[in-house]
């Protein structure tokens, strides 16, 4: 087992072992591991972000707020976009925010805001070490998860001896590769669908009835449950983004098409309808270019409805998906009309936008939702999300998902 492909956020705190980080990252990345490195101004005061980043050979991030991280990264994608948050060297100050939950810096805050597994190697005096309310905070940090790499015994920096040294970077590559050797992702052994993008529907060869949906939402929702370690299949209209090659992609063209691919792979677990479905296709196509004859009345087109994906799947009988999410597009009266169309459907949850005029939904790179869940009432849950960024909105859908998934068992 190796760090091949494998992405670490280290989080470097101050004290004097914070030089043994410097070694760490040559080893994660010799072991074909990709690092992106926090630095506290505690840490900069033993090593330089410039040689950080010259190891990580990527940027280095110290500041909470930032105008140019939060512009181009954010506390909350650089906590989400990692496979693991390391935090070596730990130290007691680091240990004591994470145990209270307090978000001081970009460091605390991004600790705070992941949703990924975090491994701490503790470094420092002994007498802190042994200090009661030390020890209180690893407890608390223990019951919640957090994995330790208990620092080593030997002589410190301070001329004082006992535990508190920093593990050596060689011991903590090694408990990164167990970890992901024996790491359980929370969808590990589930099955996803997603369909995303538009579908084109021909008039003729070279004519189609389409909508502006990129396939960015869709995009980022495979993602986010590929990572997250379900089996995820995307069904994708016509797009021009960049897929990721960590799930499955099934590529098509019409809203016919995008069924019978839907159904090919049933059964599933989670089923995530963010495609922009043509409602109508042209009863007749033609097979040749319809041309323009000057003077004439323009072609008409007798229009036919396309096959409802959402409810057929939800009526789906034994092979329904024990979580079915559909998408509703609306540009006026929002929840009304998704909270009708959640009923109608059949489906667990909607998930509805706004892509009226003013919007840049449609292509954009953020999104502003609602997500609507049915319960025993009549009226659904609704959970109204800030306008966020859609690899967040995926994120934040994913996490949903492990919850309902975690509770029903599905």
């Amino acid at each position: 087992m190796t760090l091949n492909g494998k992405h670490i956020l280290l989080i470097i705190t101050g004290g004097i072992a914070a030089y043994k980080s410097l070694e760490l990252i040559r080893l994660i990345k010799k072991q074909g591991g990709h690092v992106r490195c926090i630095l506290t101004k505690g840490g900069a005061e033993f090593v330089t972000p410039l040689s950080v980043a010259a190891l990580s050979e990527e940027q280095v991030y110290s500041e909470l707020f930032s105008l140019k991280d939060e512009t181009e990264m954010g506390h909350i994608r650089l906590s989400r976009e990692t496979d693991i948050v390391l935090v070596a060297p730990a130290t007691a100050n680091i240990l004591a925010q994470m145990a209270h939950g307090l978000a001081t810096d970009l460091a605390s805050t991004t600790l705070l805001a992941t949703n990924k597994p975090v491994i701490v190697a503790p470094a420092m005096n002994p007498m802190m070490w042994e200090n009661a309310a030390t020890q209180d905070n690893i407890k608390t940090l223990k019951k919640r998860g957090i994995t330790f790499i208990e620092p080593e015994t030997g002589d410190m920096a301070c001329g004082e001896t006992g535990a508190g040294r920093l593990a050596e970077p060689e011991n903590i590559l090694e408990h990164l590769v167990d970890f992901f050797g024996n790491y359980q992702a929370p969808l590990s052994g589930k099955k996803a669908i997603v369909t995303s993008g538009p579908t084109y529907e021909p008039l003729d060869p070279v004519r189609f009835i389409g909508n502006h949906s990129s396939g960015k939402q869709g995009i980022a929702i495979a993602t986010a449950l590929a990572k997250a370690g379900a089996d995820t299949t995307l069904i994708t209209g016509p797009t021009h983004e960049d897929i990721p090659d960590i799930f499955k992609t099934v590529r098509i063209t019409t809203a016919r098409e995008m069924l019978a691919a839907c159904e090919e792979n049933l059964p599933c677990d989670i089923a995530v309808f963010a495609a922009a479905v043509a409602d109508w296709r042209a009863e007749d196509t033609q097979n040749q270019k319809i041309k323009k004859q000057d003077g004439k009345t323009p072609p008409s087109f007798k229009l036919t409805e396309n096959p409802d994906i959402l409810k057929t799947i939800s009526d789906a009988g034994n092979k329904r998906p024990p979580l079915v999410v559909g998408f509703a597009a609306e540009t006026e009266d929002i929840l009304e009309k998704a909270t009708a169309k959640l009923a109608r459907k059949g489906c667990d949850w909607i998930v509805a936008n706004n892509v009226g005029a003013g919007t840049d939904t449609f292509g954009g790179d953020n999104n502003t939702v609602h997500l609507l869940k049915t319960t025993a009432a009549e009226k659904p849950e609704i959970e109204n999300w800030p306008t966020l960024s859609k690899a967040a909105v995926a994120d934040k859908l994913v996490e949903n998902i492990i919850e309902t998934v975690a509770q029903q068992e599905i």
